[in-house]
Protein backbone atom coordinates (compact mmCIF):
# COMPACT_ATOMS: atom_id res chain seq x y z
CA UNK A 1 0.00 0.00 0.00
CA UNK A 2 0.98 3.64 -0.08
CA UNK A 3 2.59 5.54 2.78
CA UNK A 4 1.86 9.27 2.74
CA UNK A 5 4.22 11.93 3.95
CA UNK A 6 2.28 14.95 5.01
CA UNK A 7 4.31 18.11 5.37
CA UNK A 8 3.96 19.49 8.88
CA UNK A 9 5.70 22.55 10.19
CA UNK A 10 8.77 21.53 12.20
CA UNK A 11 8.55 23.22 15.60
CA UNK A 12 11.62 21.76 17.30
CA UNK A 13 13.61 24.49 19.02
CA UNK A 14 16.94 25.14 17.33
CA UNK A 15 16.26 22.79 14.41
CA UNK A 16 17.46 23.77 10.96
CA UNK A 17 15.42 21.33 8.89
CA UNK A 18 12.97 22.63 6.33
CA UNK A 19 15.44 24.89 4.53
CA UNK A 20 14.96 25.07 0.77
CA UNK A 21 17.70 23.22 -1.11
CA UNK A 22 17.17 24.11 -4.72
CA UNK A 23 15.19 26.71 -6.58
CA UNK A 24 15.01 24.29 -9.48
CA UNK A 25 13.09 21.63 -7.59
CA UNK A 26 9.74 22.87 -6.39
CA UNK A 27 7.34 20.69 -4.45
CA UNK A 28 4.87 19.11 -6.78
CA UNK A 29 2.05 19.30 -4.26
CA UNK A 30 1.28 22.67 -2.73
CA UNK A 31 0.01 20.98 0.46
CA UNK A 32 3.31 19.19 0.97
CA UNK A 33 1.84 15.70 0.84
CA UNK A 34 4.28 13.06 -0.34
CA UNK A 35 3.54 9.46 -1.15
CA UNK A 36 5.88 6.53 -0.53
CA UNK A 37 4.97 3.15 -1.88
CA UNK A 38 5.41 0.45 0.74
CA UNK A 39 8.59 -1.57 0.28
CA UNK A 40 7.97 -4.98 -1.31
CA UNK A 41 7.32 -7.60 1.34
CA UNK A 42 9.54 -10.65 1.35
CA UNK A 43 8.63 -14.17 2.41
CA UNK A 44 6.99 -14.11 5.82
CA UNK A 45 6.94 -10.30 6.02
CA UNK A 46 3.78 -8.33 6.61
CA UNK A 47 2.77 -5.70 4.10
CA UNK A 48 2.87 -2.23 5.61
CA UNK A 49 -0.42 -0.57 6.40
CA UNK A 50 -0.92 2.92 5.01
CA UNK A 51 0.17 5.74 7.29
CA UNK A 52 1.06 9.40 7.03
CA UNK A 53 4.83 9.59 7.30
CA UNK A 54 5.79 12.13 9.95
CA UNK A 55 9.55 11.70 9.93
CA UNK A 56 12.35 10.37 7.71
CA UNK A 57 15.72 8.91 8.76
CA UNK A 58 18.48 8.97 6.14
CA UNK A 59 21.73 7.05 6.04
CA UNK A 60 24.74 9.14 4.99
CA UNK A 61 27.32 7.44 2.78
CA UNK A 62 26.09 5.78 -0.43
CA UNK A 63 22.68 7.24 0.38
CA UNK A 64 23.21 10.99 0.47
CA UNK A 65 26.90 11.04 -0.40
CA UNK A 66 28.59 9.11 -3.19
CA UNK A 67 32.09 8.43 -1.88
CA UNK A 68 35.13 6.30 -2.63
CA UNK A 69 38.11 6.10 -0.27
CA UNK A 70 41.35 4.16 -0.27
CA UNK A 71 42.29 3.81 3.37
CA UNK A 72 44.19 0.60 2.72
CA UNK A 73 46.79 1.94 0.32
CA UNK A 74 50.29 2.91 1.40
CA UNK A 75 50.01 6.21 -0.49
CA UNK A 76 47.46 7.39 2.06
CA UNK A 77 49.85 6.75 4.94
CA UNK A 78 52.77 8.29 3.07
CA UNK A 79 50.85 11.55 2.85
CA UNK A 80 49.91 11.49 6.54
CA UNK A 81 53.45 10.53 7.60
CA UNK A 82 54.94 13.41 5.64
CA UNK A 83 52.41 15.87 7.12
CA UNK A 84 53.11 14.64 10.67
CA UNK A 85 56.83 15.32 10.23
CA UNK A 86 56.01 19.04 10.24
CA UNK A 87 53.97 18.68 13.44
CA UNK A 88 56.46 16.97 15.70
CA UNK A 89 55.70 13.34 14.96
CA UNK A 90 58.24 11.02 13.34
CA UNK A 91 56.79 7.77 12.03
CA UNK A 92 57.30 5.87 8.79
CA UNK A 93 54.27 5.19 6.57
CA UNK A 94 54.47 1.41 7.06
CA UNK A 95 54.60 1.72 10.84
CA UNK A 96 51.79 4.27 10.81
CA UNK A 97 49.60 1.89 8.83
CA UNK A 98 50.36 -1.12 11.02
CA UNK A 99 49.94 0.82 14.25
CA UNK A 100 46.68 2.37 13.16
CA UNK A 101 45.14 -0.97 12.17
CA UNK A 102 46.37 -2.63 15.36
CA UNK A 103 44.95 0.06 17.64
CA UNK A 104 41.59 0.09 15.87
CA UNK A 105 41.27 -3.69 16.18
CA UNK A 106 42.37 -3.54 19.81
CA UNK A 107 39.73 -0.94 20.68
CA UNK A 108 37.03 -2.93 18.89
CA UNK A 109 37.94 -6.14 20.68
CA UNK A 110 38.06 -4.43 24.09
CA UNK A 111 34.60 -2.94 23.64
CA UNK A 112 31.63 -4.59 25.33
CA UNK A 113 29.34 -3.52 22.50
CA UNK A 114 27.96 -6.00 19.97
CA UNK A 115 28.57 -3.48 17.19
CA UNK A 116 31.52 -1.47 18.56
CA UNK A 117 32.67 1.85 17.21
CA UNK A 118 35.83 3.87 17.84
CA UNK A 119 36.81 7.51 17.64
CA UNK A 120 39.51 7.79 15.03
CA UNK A 121 40.89 11.00 16.54
CA UNK A 122 41.68 9.14 19.76
CA UNK A 123 43.61 6.53 17.81
CA UNK A 124 45.70 9.14 16.04
CA UNK A 125 46.23 11.07 19.28
CA UNK A 126 47.82 7.96 20.82
CA UNK A 127 50.01 7.41 17.79
CA UNK A 128 51.15 11.04 17.84
CA UNK A 129 51.98 10.92 21.55
CA UNK A 130 53.98 7.70 21.19
CA UNK A 131 56.00 9.02 18.26
CA UNK A 132 56.40 12.70 19.08
CA UNK A 133 59.86 14.28 18.87
CA UNK A 134 58.88 17.54 20.56
CA UNK A 135 56.06 18.72 22.79
CA UNK A 136 52.68 18.48 21.09
CA UNK A 137 49.01 19.00 21.87
CA UNK A 138 48.09 15.37 21.27
CA UNK A 139 44.31 15.90 21.42
CA UNK A 140 44.34 18.69 18.87
CA UNK A 141 46.88 16.90 16.68
CA UNK A 142 44.74 13.74 16.82
CA UNK A 143 41.81 15.70 15.41
CA UNK A 144 43.87 17.35 12.70
CA UNK A 145 45.57 14.08 11.74
CA UNK A 146 42.18 12.39 11.37
CA UNK A 147 41.13 15.00 8.85
CA UNK A 148 44.41 14.82 6.93
CA UNK A 149 44.05 11.04 6.86
CA UNK A 150 40.55 11.36 5.47
CA UNK A 151 41.55 13.92 2.86
CA UNK A 152 44.48 11.74 1.77
CA UNK A 153 42.26 8.69 1.35
CA UNK A 154 39.38 10.24 -0.60
CA UNK A 155 39.22 9.60 -4.34
CA UNK A 156 35.64 10.71 -4.93
CA UNK A 157 33.05 12.56 -2.88
CA UNK A 158 29.86 14.22 -4.09
CA UNK A 159 26.19 14.37 -3.13
CA UNK A 160 23.77 12.16 -5.05
CA UNK A 161 21.62 14.56 -7.12
CA UNK A 162 18.71 12.12 -6.77
CA UNK A 163 18.93 12.33 -2.99
CA UNK A 164 19.01 16.12 -3.03
CA UNK A 165 15.75 16.04 -5.00
CA UNK A 166 14.36 13.50 -2.52
CA UNK A 167 15.17 15.79 0.41
CA UNK A 168 13.24 18.49 -1.43
CA UNK A 169 10.20 16.21 -1.43
CA UNK A 170 10.57 15.83 2.36
CA UNK A 171 11.31 19.48 3.02
CA UNK A 172 8.45 20.14 5.45
CA UNK A 173 8.75 17.15 7.77
CA UNK A 174 11.30 16.24 10.47
CA UNK A 175 14.30 14.39 9.10
CA UNK A 176 17.64 13.28 10.44
CA UNK A 177 20.75 11.31 9.56
CA UNK A 178 22.06 8.24 11.34
CA UNK A 179 25.59 7.54 10.16
CA UNK A 180 28.24 4.94 10.90
CA UNK A 181 30.66 7.77 10.44
CA UNK A 182 33.28 9.72 12.34
CA UNK A 183 32.00 13.13 13.40
CA UNK A 184 35.55 14.52 13.31
CA UNK A 185 35.44 14.57 9.52
CA UNK A 186 31.98 13.36 8.45
CA UNK A 187 30.22 16.44 9.80
CA UNK A 188 32.61 18.63 7.82
CA UNK A 189 31.89 16.64 4.66
CA UNK A 190 28.15 17.11 5.13
CA UNK A 191 28.68 20.83 5.67
CA UNK A 192 31.07 21.19 2.73
CA UNK A 193 28.59 19.47 0.42
CA UNK A 194 25.77 21.70 1.65
CA UNK A 195 23.73 18.93 3.25
CA UNK A 196 24.13 19.29 7.01
CA UNK A 197 21.75 22.17 7.65
CA UNK A 198 18.84 20.51 5.87
CA UNK A 199 18.47 18.01 8.72
CA UNK A 200 17.11 18.52 12.22
CA UNK A 201 19.98 16.54 13.72
CA UNK A 202 22.71 14.06 12.83
CA UNK A 203 23.68 11.04 14.92
CA UNK A 204 27.18 9.68 14.38
CA UNK A 205 28.19 6.26 15.68
CA UNK A 206 31.49 7.73 16.87
CA UNK A 207 29.54 9.85 19.38
CA UNK A 208 28.09 6.87 21.21
CA UNK A 209 30.59 4.02 20.82
CA UNK A 210 28.34 1.68 18.87
CA UNK A 211 27.10 1.59 15.29
CA UNK A 212 24.29 0.38 13.10
CA UNK A 213 22.51 -2.00 13.09
CA UNK A 214 22.28 -1.31 16.86
CA UNK A 215 18.63 -0.50 17.53
CA UNK A 216 19.51 2.16 20.08
CA UNK A 217 20.53 4.56 17.34
CA UNK A 218 17.09 4.36 15.77
CA UNK A 219 15.37 4.55 19.16
CA UNK A 220 17.32 7.73 19.90
CA UNK A 221 16.25 9.22 16.58
CA UNK A 222 12.60 8.39 17.21
CA UNK A 223 12.77 10.00 20.64
CA UNK A 224 14.41 13.16 19.36
CA UNK A 225 11.73 13.40 16.67
CA UNK A 226 9.13 12.88 19.41
CA UNK A 227 7.78 9.96 17.42
CA UNK A 228 8.78 7.08 19.72
CA UNK A 229 5.10 6.21 20.13
CA UNK A 230 4.49 6.29 16.37
CA UNK A 231 7.35 4.33 14.77
CA UNK A 232 5.11 3.16 11.91
CA UNK A 233 4.92 6.80 10.81
CA UNK A 234 8.70 7.07 10.31
CA UNK A 235 10.54 6.02 7.15
CA UNK A 236 14.16 4.78 7.15
CA UNK A 237 16.16 5.16 3.92
CA UNK A 238 19.59 3.70 3.22
CA UNK A 239 21.72 1.48 1.02
CA UNK A 240 22.20 -1.43 3.45
CA UNK A 241 19.51 -3.97 4.29
CA UNK A 242 21.38 -5.00 7.43
CA UNK A 243 22.08 -1.50 8.71
CA UNK A 244 19.06 0.57 7.69
CA UNK A 245 16.18 -1.65 6.61
CA UNK A 246 16.15 -4.54 9.06
CA UNK A 247 16.66 -2.60 12.34
CA UNK A 248 14.04 -0.04 11.35
CA UNK A 249 11.48 -2.73 10.63
CA UNK A 250 12.28 -4.45 13.92
CA UNK A 251 11.14 -1.27 15.65
CA UNK A 252 7.95 -1.09 13.59
CA UNK A 253 9.18 1.62 11.25
CA UNK A 254 8.82 1.70 7.51
CA UNK A 255 11.96 1.25 5.44
CA UNK A 256 13.17 1.07 1.86
CA UNK A 257 16.49 1.29 0.08
CA UNK A 258 17.53 4.64 -1.29
CA UNK A 259 17.37 3.28 -4.84
CA UNK A 260 13.76 2.20 -4.24
CA UNK A 261 13.00 5.74 -3.06
CA UNK A 262 14.64 7.21 -6.17
CA UNK A 263 12.50 4.95 -8.35
CA UNK A 264 9.41 5.84 -6.35
CA UNK A 265 9.79 9.50 -7.26
CA UNK A 266 11.32 8.81 -10.69
CA UNK A 267 14.47 10.69 -9.70
CA UNK A 268 17.41 10.56 -12.09
CA UNK A 269 20.99 11.83 -11.96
Amino acid sequence: MKDKIKGTKNNHQGDTGGKNISKNHELENSEGIITFLGAPAGAGEEVFESCQIKGVIFDCYQTLIDIHTEEHRIETYETVSAWLAYHGVKIKPEKLWDTYIFKVQERMEDSKEIYPEIRVEEIFAEICRENSIWKIDEKLLGIETSRVFRAASIRKIRPFPQSIKLIEHCINIPKCIISNGQRVFSELELRYLGLYDYFDFVIFSSDVGYKKPDLRLFMTALKRMELELEPKCVMSLGDSYENEILPARKLGMRAMTIEEAWKQFELTD
